[in-house]
């Protein structure tokens, strides 16, 4: 992988599935796929969930493959005739789909002593848009697709893990994204003025304020993030002394 501090390096990603939009399916590879993206100096921008629907699938392609420098999918790369994201990005990127070699002689080795070996619905596994290359998949034997700046990736979160595993360190991005957090039994609303100037002293930093409920109490954890150490650390420093002018108590580490 290859870094450069000046540039914020930013992914998009299309959560595909039936499944998810109706409830049955809890999706998990948001956060994975977003923790996973920090460390590679990437930073997740935009998420878009959408149906096992040819048309809505290559609508959000076209729209975030474009609009960030990589684009990811999870969902309907499998072995059922409602699995659609091949032949969707396909016709987003205006290519053909096709059976790549390499995945077919993977999948035949990973078959070969099971029932059924290598049957039609198995190979669909095998389908890419034209172009395409493999990630690698330690788990199940059906591989990801890359073709460009866009990653097809499983469904099941084990497997998008494995996936993601054979991506580490592959994809050129930014600095990693730092995080701090400082959290209090303080009301948003009692500490927005002083959240709005510390940010704006602090053009290279980020906070977020996340609110909780315990107790009965009402508490805030403010999150601050940075692609530089200095930055951050300064921006604590001054969001702590902030807070104890206003004579809130507030723990480092967040509460």
């Amino acid at each position: 992988m290859t870094t450069s501090d000046e540039r914020i390096w930013k992914a998009g990603l299309v959560v595909i599935g039936d499944e998810i939009l109706s409830g049955r399916t809890h999706d998990r590879n948001i956060a994975q796929i977003a923790s996973w993206l920090q460390v590679q100096g990437i930073r997740l921008a935009e998420v878009r969930v959408v149906a096992d629907d040819m048309d809505a699938i290559v609508e959000a392609v076209n729209a975030l493959r474009v609009k960030f420098d990589y684009l990811f999918t999870t969902g309907g790369i499998g072995p059922t005739h409602d699995d659609i994201t091949v032949d969707a990005v396909a016709q987003a990127l205006g290519v053909d789909v096709v059976i790549h070699p390499e995945a077919r002689a993977i999948l035949e080795d990973y078959y070969k002593n099971k029932d059924g070996g290598l049957n039609d619905a198995r190979l669909r596994m095998a389908r890419v848009p034209d172009g395409a290359d493999l990630i690698p998949n330690r788990m199940s034997g059906a591989p990801g697709i890359r073709h460009g700046n866009v990653c097809l990736m499983a469904g099941v979160p084990s497997i998008t893990a494995q996936m993601l595993d054979a991506l580490t360190g592959t994809l050129e991005g930014g600095a990693p994204l730092l995080s701090e957090t400082v959290g209090g039994w303080i009301k948003e609303s009692e500490v927005a003025d002083l959240l709005r100037e510390v940010e704006k002293a602090h053009e290279k930093c980020q906070i977020g304020s996340y609110p909780f409920f315990r107790e009965g109490k009402t508490g805030a954890n403010f999150v601050i993030r940075s692609t530089s150490r200095d930055s951050l650390d300064s921006c604590v420093d001054t969001l702590c002394e902030g807070l104890g002018e206003l004579g809130f108590d507030f723990t480092p580490g967040g509460i």
